[in-house]
């Protein structure tokens, strides 16, 4: 059963490019040299700050559309657009205690919920994955301004009432739009394709290709490639800084991956989480490191007894293994992703497929998965319930396909809105304890 399930969601996958370009699967790397990455680099970036310095608060598509949307925020608007969101609604920031590798601070919100938070929404881990924080900031303005001035909100062909809204924001929400802003700030002022944070502590002064680190394989989750199959170890992860999926000199080496650990240590309460990716047209839910299976708790990601055969999905899970999650997680996980990915279809009209993270390819040390495995490897921690949501569809006529167009831009952003307000709602009906 699992080789027949497995061989149609891998077809799936096949025909999406998602987080990584193909010649990146295997620890590859881009070469910004290439031909293929010249050319238009799709929807242009803001250069100055349409609100000034927090003196104007965002708006986002759902809500009217108010704020210029002409082109891609700067990570500087992104500063900017939350103190506006202080200023006009009275919301609370914060600023976790790490600093980027050039000194940025990372920053967040929390909104609803009554001072309990329930809910986090992640942007932009992956430098050149563009609209993603823009995605997360403008759908805050928009629950904000609904319930202000009691109204729904309209996503493309996506709509939801004040009462949606107001129940949607009871579950509390902590958001961070902008996890990369070392990253984001480089793509945005090169148009280079870039993946990684800036930290480079392992690179070599003759390869600007190896900067960085995939912060997606930076968590303390099977981080060490001693826990997966030999077969497979080179593809979820890579020990060679030019790689695109360099996993770091340790788990929890960088400040952006301590800083979501901090709010998952700080925000105790939280049971689901989204980190917003692009592309692909995917919800993907736990796990990311092989077949799911419902009967066998022992063969789980701290059995190093399977550390041969963890990550093989195409052999069997009651003779070989799968990765370990009980029946009503997985009931749970695949109810409220299907309703995402049923909402982000609709809005615009493009497909979206929701399915396990490990049928797109098979990762090491991503946050979703650490996020769902806190509770097993610690009991005291809170069981939080992880999705990777990979928006958007490639513009291959960008310098780089993670550039969009402006309809796809557009388009995106009705989708991601969509998806996250059916989440919030989806979440409060599963349940927040």
């Amino acid at each position: 059963m699992k080789l027949l399930y497995a061989s149609n969601l891998l077809l799936l996958a096949g025909l999406s490019s998602s987080c990584l370009l193909p010649e990146e699967r295997a620890g590859g790397s881009v070469r910004r040299s290439l031909n293929r990455r010249q050319g238009n680099s799709g929807k242009a970036i803001g250069k100055g700050d349409r609100f000034s310095a927090g003196a104007s608060f965002p708006r986002g598509i759902g809500s009217g559309n108010a704020t210029d949307m002409s082109t891609i925020l700067n990570i500087n608007e992104v500063t900017s657009g939350l103190q506006g969101l202080v200023k006009e609604y009275g919301i609370q920031t914060f600023t976790t205690p790490y600093k980027t590798y050039e000194g940025r601070s990372i920053q967040g919100a929390k909104i609803g919920g009554s001072g309990t938070y329930h809910v986090w929404l992640n942007g932009a881990i992956h430098a050149r994955e563009r609209g993603s924080h823009d995605s997360v900031l403008y759908f805050i303005s928009d629950l904000l301004y609904a319930q202000k001035h009691g109204t729904g909100l309209t996503y493309g062909r996506k709509s939801y009432t004040n009462a949606d809204v107001t129940k949607a924001l009871s579950t509390g929400i902590v958001v961070t739009p902008l996890i990369n802003p070392d990253g984001v700030n480089y793509d945005q002022t090169s148009n280079s394709c870039w993946r990684k944070n800036r930290n480079p502590k392992s690179s070599s002064s003759r390869d600007p290709d190896t900067i960085g680190i995939d912060l997606n394989r930076n968590f303390d989750f099977a981080w060490d490639l001693k826990k997966w199959a030999s077969s497979v170890a080179g593809d979820v992860a890579s020990t060679n800084p030019s790689s695109e999926v360099f996993q770091g000199t340790a788990a929890f080496s960088e400040p952006e991956s301590q800083s979501m650990k901090y709010i998952l240590d700080t925000y105790t309460k939280v049971r689901w989480f989204i980190d917003l990716h692009s592309y692909a047209g995917d919800v993907l839910y736990s796990w990311g490191s092989d077949t799911d299976q419902t009967t066998q708790p022992y063969k789980n990601f701290l059995n190093t007894t399977y550390n041969s055969v963890r990550g093989i999905t195409s052999d069997s899970t009651s003779s070989r293994y799968g990765e370990y999650i009980s029946t009503q997680d997985l009931s749970a996980v695949q109810t409220v992703g299907n309703r995402f990915g049923a909402a982000m279809s609709t809005a615009a009209g493009r497909k979206y497929t929701v399915m396990q993270s490990a049928y797109l390819y098979p990762t090491s040390g991503a946050s979703d998965d650490y996020a769902f495995s806190r509770h097993i490897a610690d009991p005291t921690k809170n069981k939080v319930y992880a999705y990777t949501v990979e928006f958007g569809f490639s513009n291959n006529q960008a310098s780089c396909p993670f550039y969009p167009t402006a309809a796809q831009y557009t388009s995106s952003l009705q989708e991601t809105n969509a998806g996250f307000i059916e989440f919030l709602l989806a979440a409060a009906d599963v349940g927040l304890e």
